[in-house]
């Protein structure tokens, strides 16, 4: 029996997402959710994971538009749809699109939207995208027609791509099961593709509008803009099987072949949060984690002070501790680089290992766009192996996985590469979020393509975004909603994020990190809640726990346990010393799993091998010899 769960303890917050409304036609089934198609499916396997109309801001930031007229009309050999989106700008500006999706059984899905404003609109991207799923498609074959005609059969990227594989794009036409294709018509605009993945989404993204044209641009008033998406299904199986669109199955776990050894767990500390981890303190020693990430950032207008700051959390920890710095490079790295020694000197305060980068390489350079001026990381690195001999110097990246695939570090000077990631960079919804998690294993196995063996550290990795290298600021979120590039969010106080850390996690295993780091002790991105939340100051978040269970199995043996279904279930095994054994599983959807466990026993089961595991809800258990 399914037990119903409070919404804010899901997800921080009562206001639930709208649920999709289901449509078919014939063998195609799509949901319809905000306007947009997600989960498009045909026979029950995946075909695109969205098609989407999305208007974006001079930062990046994507409207949410009033929806107007909505008509839904399921008939018995399809459906069409019909709505008018309205979108309200700066300075009283206004857009409207005037959108119709129709498909017939055995026929071609439409989507078409025509744009129009009577004000002249500012906008980054205007216009359609498609996303590819990458599960079963990363690495196959595809054909790409282009604006002159011409076709190209290629590949999808299996690493990823740092900049975009196809463009100039009019379709694209893939495999979606043994003689089932799928092509993907493009008209009103130039279209290309990037790979998603550099940002941890899962999927590849068709967008209209090419990079290397000037953004923001203006949408000229009173001309329409046009644009049409025309998915088409080839089926050329003699007789396609029947299909059920639902199964009561369990999901089933197996064990695996791979093994390792858990990663260190971190949590960041920037100099606004030292007061309240000192107030801490007891909290902190109960997670004991292994590394503390000290963020300095003289731009954010830390100095001298913070140093000492750091000094006394330093003084209560037991662990190792690294400092990241954002380095101006107003002046030469070694005058900066040395300033910084100093103070930290003064202060008493030696971490063990030193993270440094230019400040201006957390912003993100597209396509078409001029890189900073910034001085040659091996000058960077240079100078800090002269001010900080004696400690490990790590390298990569302060913001994510994109920006250090598209400016690769000379890594031959460094001890270790790092990167964060962050999963609400293009979508906050609960599903596109909790999808980011299949991507992960295409990042570090991209990274190890790139850095072989060298030691890897991913974080902070946070739901909510701690700075934004696509715009001039992250999204300030009052009214605690599923906002994409905000500063905060309402699930990291729920038990959303620690699903999503413990999945977070699993989903790493195999990439032999040195340290993980998931969250801060305090503050937006930390494991209590603050004065100002509706939980009592120092109360444990969920994600407390997680963290917490993580820090006491750093150093332990993982051993892999495979999900029959890993959208919905992820696990693993790990082994302490002694050779006792523990199960963790993680249900990563809103709704109830049950699961058969097979060959592995709880220790506080007897005679059943199945359990029901609730939404978001994770497990660490002893398992039976």
């Amino acid at each position: 029996m399914t037990v119903e769960i409070d919404p804010f303890q899901l997800y921080g917050t009562r206001e639930t997402e709208t649920p999709p409304v289901r449509l078919t036609s014939g063998r195609l089934e799509v949901d319809f959710k905000d306007g947009n198609l997600r989960s498009i499916r045909y026979d029950g396997a995946e075909v695109l994971r969205a098609v989407s109309y999305l208007v974006r801001d001079r930062d990046w930031g994507t409207y949410a538009p009033d929806i107007d007229d909505l008509r839904i009309n399921q008939h018995q050999d399809g459906f069409f749809i019909s709505y008018v989106a309205r979108c309200v700008g700066p300075e009283n500006t206004e857009l409207a699109i005037d959108v119709r999706i129709a498909a017939e059984a055995d026929e071609a899905l439409t989507f078409e939207a025509i744009a129009l404003s009577m004000t002249g609109f500012e906008t980054n991207r205007c216009g359609f995208c498609i996303l590819h799923p990458i599960i079963g498609v990363a690495g196959m074959p595809v054909s790409v027609e282009h604006v002159d005609g011409s076709r190209k059969s290629t590949h999808f990227p299996d690493l990823i791509e740092p900049w975009q594989p196809f463009k100039d794009m009019r379709a694209i036409t893939h495999g979606v099961m043994s003689n089932v294709t799928a092509e993907c018509r493009m008209e009103g605009d130039p279209f290309e593709m990037e790979d998603q993945r550099n940002w941890s989404d899962a999927s590849y993204k068709t967008y209209v509008r090419p990079l290397a044209l000037p953004w923001p641009y203006r949408i000229p008033a009173g001309e329409p803009m046009r644009q049409r998406i025309i998915l088409t299904i080839g089926d050329m199986r003699r007789s396609p099987p029947s299909f059920s669109h639902t199964s009561d199955a369990a999901i089933t776990l197996s064990p695996g072949t791979k093994s390792g050894a858990m990663p260190s767990i971190g949590l960041v500390l920037t100099p606004e949060e030292v007061d309240a981890t000192l107030a801490a303190r007891d909290r902190l020693a109960e997670i004991g984690p292994q590394e503390l990430l000290f963020h300095f950032d003289p731009n954010a207008g830390h100095g001298a002070d913070a140093f000492k700051r750091f000094a006394a959390v330093a003084a209560l920890h037991a662990g190792k501790s690294t400092l990241e710095i954002a380095l101006p490079c107003r002046q030469a790295p070694l005058v900066e680089a040395q300033q910084i020694a100093d103070w930290m000197r003064a202060a008493g305060f030696k971490p063990d290992a030193i993270v440094i980068s230019p400040s201006v390489d957390r912003q993100s350079t597209p396509p078409g766009s001029k890189w900073p001026e910034c001085p040659p990381l091996e000058e960077v690195y240079a100078a800090a192996h002269a001010v900080f001999p004696d400690m490990r110097l790590g390298g990569g990246m302060l913001s994510y996985f994109t920006e250090l695939n598209r400016k690769r570090v000379p890594a031959g000077t460094l001890d270790f590469i790092t990167h964060c990631t962050n999963p609400i960079v293009h979508a906050a919804d609960d599903l596109s979020v909790m999808q980011t998690l299949e991507a992960l294993p295409f990042i570090t196995r991209s990274v190890r393509a790139i850095y072989g063996n060298k030691p890897y550290r991913i974080g902070p990795s946070t739901i909510p975004m701690r700075q934004n290298p696509y715009g001039s600021r992250t999204m300030d979120n009052l009214r605690g909603g599923r906002i994409a590039m905000a500063n905060t969010d309402p699930r990291h106080n729920a038990r959303f994020a620690a699903a999503f850390a413990l999945g977070y996690a699993a989903r790493v295993l195999d990439a032999g990190l040195e340290c993980l780091t998931l969250s801060a002790l305090t503050g937006s991105f930390g494991l209590i809640a603050g004065e100002n939340e509706p939980s009592a100051a120092g109360t444990k978040r969920p994600l407390f726990n997680v963290v917490s269970t993580l820090s006491h199995l750093a150093g332990q043996q993982w051993h892999e346990c495979l999900s029959s279904v890993p959208t919905a279930v992820l696990a693993f095994i790990t082994a302490q010393s002694d050779g006792s054994r523990s199960l963790h599983l993680v249900n990563i959807t809103p709704t109830s799993q049950q699961i058969e466990l097979g060959k592995f026993r709880l220790a506080e089961q007897t005679g059943n091998s199945r359990l029901m595991l609730d939404a978001y809800s994770t497990i660490s258990a002893a398992l039976m010899d």
